[in-house]
């Protein structure tokens, strides 16, 4: 049966595309993380670190998060909050999804595609906020998450993310 889910989720996978997040083939391949050093915000989970990139200009910290409401269990979250006047942009990491068949069950009604060859979900919330979060390893996924006119900026930080290099 596992090796069955594992099929269906290899072809669910290769067949899923999405607008309003960004196409693996449209970002450049970043080098390999262990080549990346990061100088900026990271979060953790566990052992592995995720370097944030600079956020778009204007926006400014406005707090962090430790939950999101979209999870169908209880797992730990460290994210941060960004601001620009009433807009709000959401940078995350969401830790203990170990398998690409424990991650796609993490948000009922989400979208499936892929980015960086790794699943990765996307879904809106009822007050309009669009979020996208993937699997960057096991135990580790990435969540960004933006109101309607920071939207199209879940592109940019997503294609800055990368694992920092341990000290």
């Amino acid at each position: 049966m596992r090796r069955l889910a594992a099929v269906l989720l290899m072809f669910a996978l290769s067949g899923c595309g999405a607008d309003d997040v960004p196409a693996p083939e449209s970002i450049a391949s970043p080098p390999p993380p262990e080549q990346l050093p990061h100088e900026g915000l990271s979060l953790s989970c566990g052992q592995t670190r995720v370097g944030l990139p600079a956020m778009p200009e204007g926006l400014t910290r406005a707090g962090s998060f430790g939950r999101l409401g979209s999870l169908t269990r209880p797992l730990e979250v460290k994210g941060v909050i960004w601001r620009r006047e009433d807009e709000q942009m959401y940078v995350g990491v969401v830790c203990g999804a170990r398998s690409a068949d424990e991650f796609v069950t993490l948000v009922a009604r989400s979208s499936l595609t892929a980015y960086k060859g790794m699943p990765a979900l996307r879904w809106n919330t009822r007050t309009g906020v669009r979020n996208f979060m993937w699997l960057e390893r096991p135990g580790t996924a990435v969540y960004i998450a933006a109101t309607p006119g920071l939207a199209a900026q879940i592109r940019h930080v997503a294609a800055g993310v990368a694992l920092d290099r341990a000290p």
